[in-house]
C-alpha cells in the first residue's frame, strides 16, 4: 500500500476541518464523509467533491483508515466496527468516554493488528514542538485551560473537554507515574463540571497544578514548567516559548547558544547569568501534522506520535479528577 483511502466520520466543526486537512496529507486520499445529519455531510462532500456515505458500515467498506470525529460517547462502538473492518482509527480525543472503553478498544486492535491514535492535538502545537530537544525535567508545573462559553461539547464535562490536552502533555513530559490526584470543581452553566481545578503528585516529586474552565470571560492556553536553573512558559494561543535560565559564570565568560543575558546573580562568592530565550516557532498545521504521523505509521510502521496507551492513560487520570470532585 503507497496511498491511504481516508474517511471522517463526523463532519461537525472539528470533522469539517479533518476533512478539509486529510487533502493535504502525502500519501493519503480521502474518499469519502458520513454524518448522521444527512445535509451537512451533503455539503462537505461536495466540498471537497468526495463520497457521501449513507452509513458507517458503507464508508468503513471503502477506507483503509479513518478520522473518528463523533460525539465521545460514540468513540467505543465506532471504532470496534472499525477494527472489525481491518480500518485504522484516528480517535479525536478522549479516546473513548470511559477507561474501560478504551482498554476493549485498545485490545481489540492489537488482535486484529490495526493502528490506533488519538487526536492530542497540542502535542503537535508549535509551541510544544519548539521545544524538541530542550532538556525538561520540571518539579512544578502550572497550566490554564480557559475557554469562553460556547454549548457544542457541553455533553461532558470541562475536564474530558479541555483539561484532558494539558492532561496528556503534562504525562508525556514529567514520564513518571502519578501517585495522588486531588481536584476540585463545580457545574455552573451546564449539568456537568464547567470549571476544575486538579493537583497531580508524582513519584518522582513532580506536582502540576491545572485549571480548566469553559466559561472564562477571556481565553488563555498556557503551561508554565520550573525546574533546575530554568523557567519554561508556553502560549499555545499565541503560538509562543520563553525560556529563562541561570548559568554559572558572567556573560563574557559563557557561551549564549544565541539566548540575551539579562542580568547577573551574586550568590555568595559564586556568579550566575540569567539568560532569556525566545525560540523560533515551526511552521505547521497542528491537525494536519497529526493526520500525517498517523499515515506514516500506517505506511511506514512504528509506533503512531500519540498512541492509543497514551489516550487511555490520559483518560485514566482524567477519570479519577472527576470522581474526587464528585466524591466517588
Amino acid at each position: 500500500m503507497t496511498t491511504l483511502r481516508t474517511g471522517v466520520i463526523g463532519v461537525g466543526h472539528l470533522g469539517a476541518i479533518h476533512a478539509r486537512l486529510w487533502k493535504g496529507v502525502q500519501n493519503g486520499h480521502l474518499v469519502g464523509v458520513f454524518d448522521p445529519d444527512t445535509e451537512r455531510a451533503r455539503a462537505i462532500a461536495a466540498e471537497h467533491q468526495v463520497e457521501c456515505f449513507a452509513s458507517i458500515e458503507e464508508l468503513l467498506g471503502h477506507v483503509d483508515a479513518v478520522s473518528i470525529v463523533a460525539p465521545t460517547s460514540d468513540h467505543a462502538r465506532i471504532a470496534h466496527a472499525a477494527i472489525d473492518a481491518g480500518v485504522h482509527c484516528f480517535i479525536e480525543k478522549p479516546i473513548t468516554a470511559e477507561f474501560a472503553e478504551a482498554v476493549a478498544v485498545i485490545d481489540h486492535a492489537n488482535q486484529a493488528g490495526i493502528t490506533l491514535q488519538v487526536g492530542h492535538v497540542e502535542r503537535f502545537n508549535p509551541a510544544f514542538l519548539a521545544l524538541a530537544g530542550y532538556p525538561l525535567e520540571p518539579m512544578f508545573i502550572e497550566s490554564h485551560r480557559l475557554a469562553q462559553f460556547k454549548p457544542r461539547a457541553t455533553d461532558v464535562a470541562v475536564v474530558l473537554d479541555l483539561m484532558i490536552h494539558d492532561i496528556d502533555l503534562i504525562l508525556h513530559i514529567v514520564k513518571s507515574p502519578v501517585t495522588e490526584v486531588r481536584a476540585s470543581g463545580v457545574a455552573v452553566v451546564t449539568s456537568t463540571i464547567d470549571i476544575a481545578n486538579a493537583r497531580l503528585e508524582f513519584a518522582n516529586g513532580c506536582v502540576a497544578n491545572i485549571t480548566a474552565s469553559r466559561i472564562s470571560q477571556r481565553p488563555m492556553r498556557k503551561l508554565r514548567m520550573f525546574q533546575r536553573d530554568s523557567y519554561i512558559s508556553l502560549d499555545f494561543a499565541k503560538p509562543s516559548v520563553e525560556i529563562f535560565r541561570i548559568a554559572d559564570g558572567s556573560a563574557a565568560d559563557i557561551a549564549t547558544g544565541g539566548a540575551l543575558p539579562l542580568g547577573q546573580l551574586e550568590l555568595g562568592e559564586s556568579s550566575k547569568t540569567i539568560l532569556f530565550d525566545q525560540p523560533t516557532m515551526p511552521q505547521v498545521n497542528a491537525i494536519q501534522m497529526e493526520l500525517q504521523t498517523f499515515t506514516d505509521a500506517i505506511l511506514h510502521g512504528g509506533a503512531p506520535a500519540v498512541t492509543a496507551a497514551d489516550g487511555a492513560e490520559a483518560l485514566r487520570i482524567a477519570e479519577l479528577i472527576i470522581n474526587t470532585i464528585e466524591g466517588k
